[in-house]
């Protein structure tokens, strides 16, 4: 996202930051063994001493910035479906200068991000015909609209047309996609094809459902609400559903509140008066000085199903209100399911929501995410981390502190993590598990706002343009981790930036000139455990393409990062997802040309079509191997 309020920490006492706890931790650890961190060393196994090679053996692009996109040889790449690309039947042809509320209603949405490939029935296995789930976090007026100017010219001058447009574009989109020649395509006349939008009526469950705070004038029981905004990263379950996560909607509110309790709250979810976005200009319900509660009910992971294409999705406010970045689950050895949450701000946290019921997979309980245990994690210098409960009468969450039932605790989830003294972060975005090794993977993307009094030998840099990857480790053997476990380990595995100019940057020591990242956002892993990274913001961080990279998880090849893909320009790679057979890769390009300066008329890129006069187009991409077999191969 092309703003920097996105990033503008709402933390008002960080205290003492994940930078200050790796620098007590590793500053009397000495040099980096082998080019990589040493935070494992005396909890994992430790790098080696020696460079050691790849298991990938694809040819390693070089890195670039450029209008169209690359992948490494011997691949392709291959567009599934692009903004305003029909879903339902009755869409009309797309008309990039003339798109309306009802057709973007049916059309496939904007800035695609979250991909989730499910088979066609509930259980099975995925074959020769899938289901594609794509989330659409939010808009880039200035590229949809002709005659906006430059992205903030074009959210002051929205009108309300447009805004109901932009309304229609977000949401997501549930497509039947088929394999063909090896690679995938549109089926026709799926049956299951969905679009949610912002408008949706979606059910309000857990905790939060009733609160006086959820309360509006067109729902005044605080059960039903209209949409879903700002649907950034996400997960599935265990029983075949999809969960998407929204981010960023603080930037759709406007107007002013009186209630003190109320705005103080808004504050702290980084709510103002004069947002980005000017909806609240023409929609009654983003303006707080008409409806105060509207933006409580937004901020929450939302549970779809998409067998079922009249069912109503839910959101599940068991999991906590933030600026969720993701929701991706893990087993516990008692069958509860786990699942790991970022909050995508400067200085802010870590969570997990653990179930109070292991799963059934014979008779699934569809309500398994309304009752559990939603915690936050703080990281010791010794290399042991805790996940503290946010629940309601625990320790500083009570009455005294203005939280009278978990209702408060959950839809306040940021202030209660800060009582409880969480540790704040670098911009933690997607925290996955690893099915090979157990370990849990969390990508911190940056911090441009740490203060040079926090520069130290772990993180030398006065402000953490680069971020990096943090690791996990639940106890347990690997294949079978204690991911419910109220004590892990944790160390570095990666710091990014460019090894020799960006001071701090560590990698294994044969990573090559391409083989750096800058800014990593989201990641995946394939059958053998190994990692893949896309990032989220290295063009204007380090002056390359935002690409995937991927590196080894174990042995002497361990952190070796290796170039795959590269987007095109102001493009993000948004939702990497590798079929379990890892024949192939699916990626959502968000924000192709969103670079300063570009306009509709003008754009930096006109990606992926490059027809003159048409816009760029944000869409979902396929990579297999030309030969066939696994990709990164």
């Amino acid at each position: 996202m092309d703003f920097d309020a996105e990033n503008t920490p709402s933390n008002p006492d960080p205290r003492e930051t994940i930078s200050e706890i790796i620098e007590r931790r590793f500053s009397r650890r000495g040099a980096l063994l082998g080019g990589l961190s040493t935070a494992l060393a005396g909890v994992a196994e430790a790098a080696p001493m020696h460079g050691g090679p790849s298991t990938l053996t694809f040819a390693e692009l070089p890195h670039q910035l450029a209008q169209t996109d690359a992948v490494a040889a011997g691949h392709q790449s291959r567009v599934l479906i692009r903004w305003g690309d029909p879903v339902l039947p009755e869409a009309p042809p797309f008309d990039p200068r003339r798109v309306t509320a009802a057709a973007q209603a049916m059309q496939f949405g904007y800035n695609n991000d979250y991909l989730a490939v499910l088979p066609m029935q509930r259980g099975g296995a995925i074959g020769d015909r899938a289901l594609l789930w794509a989330n659409h976090e939010y808009t880039n007026t200035n590229l949809m609209f002709p005659g906006m100017g430059t992205s903030s010219q074009a959210r002051a001058r929205v009108s309300a047309e447009q805004a109901e447009v932009e309304l229609m574009a977000h949401g997501g989109s549930l497509v039947e996609i088929e394999r063909e020649g090896g690679s995938w395509k549109l089926a026709r006349a799926g049956q299951l094809n969905r679009r949610i939008t912002a408008t949706t009526p979606m059910r309000i469950s857990g905790p939060a459902a009733g609160h006086p705070w959820m309360r509006t004038n067109a729902d005044p029981s605080g059960l039903r609400v209209l949409g879903m905004l700002n649907n950034c990263a996400g997960g599935t379950t265990p029983w075949g559903t999809i969960l998407t996560c929204e981010e960023n909607f603080n930037f759709l509110f406007g107007g002013e509140l009186t209630e003190p309790a109320l705005a103080e709250s808004h504050r702290r979810y980084g709510i103002v008066a004069n947002p980005p976005y000017g909806w609240h200009r023409h929609i009654a319900r983003f303006n707080r000085t008409q409806e105060p509660n509207e933006a409580n009910r937004f901020g929450w992971v939302v549970e779809i199903d998409p067998y079922d294409p009249q069912s109503m999705p839910v959101k599940r406010t068991a999991l906590g209100r933030f600026k969720h970045e993701g929701a991706t689950y893990a087993m516990a050895p008692d069958g509860r399911v786990v699942f790991y949450m970022g909050d995508d701000q400067r200085f802010d946290y870590v969570y997990r929501f653990v179930t109070a019921r292991p799963h059934n997979p014979a008779n699934p309980d569809r309500n398994l995410l309304d009752e559990g245990t939603l915690s936050v994690a703080r990281y010791e210098a010794d290399g042991t981390m805790r996940w503290l409960p946010l629940v309601h009468g625990t320790g500083p969450l009570t009455e005294a502190n203005g939280f009278r039932s978990q209702g408060d605790v959950v839809l306040e989830a940021r202030r209660a993590a800060d009582l409880l003294q969480a540790t704040p972060m670098d911009r933690p975005e997607d925290v996955e598990a690893n099915p090979i090794n157990g370990r849990v993977y969390v990508m911190l993307t940056n911090n441009a706002n740490r203060s040079a009094e926090q520069v130290n030998a772990a993180n030398p840099r006065p402000a953490n343009a680069h971020g990096h990857v943090l690791e996990m480790i639940p106890p347990g053997a690997p294949d079978r981790p204690d991911h419910a476990a109220e004590t892990m380990r944790w160390g570095l595995f990666l710091r990014a930036g460019k090894p020799g100019l960006d001071a701090g940057a560590q990698y294994h020591r044969a990573t090559s000139e391409h083989g750096w990242l800058s800014c990593p956002d989201n990641c995946a892993f394939d059958s053998k455990g190994r990692i893949w990274i896309a990032t989220d913001g290295a063009g204007s961080a380090a002056g390359v393409a935002d690409g995937v990279y991927v590196a080894d998880t174990e042995g002497r090849g361990r952190a070796l990062t290796r170039l795959f893909y590269q987007a095109p320009t102001g493009a993000e790679v948004c939702g990497p997802l590798l079929l379990p057979d890892d024949s192939a890769l699916f990626l959502a390009i968000q924000h192709p040309g969103e670079d300063p300066g570009s306009t509709f008329e003008n754009p930096s890129t006109r990606w992926p079509d490059f027809v003159e006069g048409a816009p760029p187009r944000p869409s979902v991409i396929v990579i297999t191997r030309e030969a066939g077999g696994p990709v990164g191969s």
